[in-house]
């Protein structure tokens, strides 16, 4: 049975190793970091396992909500973060969080395959799902 490290240490090695913002790498690095099943592809459960993450690292105060500004890295409008605040109390809850993500993820999927691959990730949509997974 292959051992997979921890997205979040797998993350913050790249980061260590030079890789400024995983999320503005090549597609191929964000790949690899998101892909522990290395099948050459993300499907939305992978997704959603880096946003668990990415959304615990934008939330230092552990208070289990994202407000605006918490949310600036990941690059989320105003537009997005009202769609998606079910309980309209200007933050985003994980579930909230994940939900925006599916939203991202089926954007940057135009083939409906249900998972994106390198080229996906470049897209503007892939690259707009990315900065709500990594840093």
């Amino acid at each position: 049975m292959p051992h997979f490290l921890p997205l979040r240490r797998v993350v913050a090695g790249l980061t260590l190793a030079g890789v400024a913002t995983l999320a503005h790498a090549a597609p191929s690095a964000l790949l690899k970091a998101l892909d522990p099943d290395n099948d050459g592809t993300v499907s939305l459960a992978e997704a959603q396992t880096a946003a668990k993450a990415r959304f615990a690292a934008l939330n230092p105060d552990n208070d289990g909500t994202l407000d605006a500004k918490e949310l600036k890295p990941a690059k989320v409008t105003p537009a997005e973060l009202k769609a998606v605040n079910a309980d309209n109390d200007g933050t985003l809850d994980e579930a909230e969080y994940l939900a925006l993500v599916e939203a991202r993820f089926k954007a940057a999927d135009p083939d409906n395959d249900g998972t994106l691959d390198a080229a996906e990730f470049k897209t503007k949509a892939g690259k707009a799902l990315a900065a709500l997974l990594v840093k």
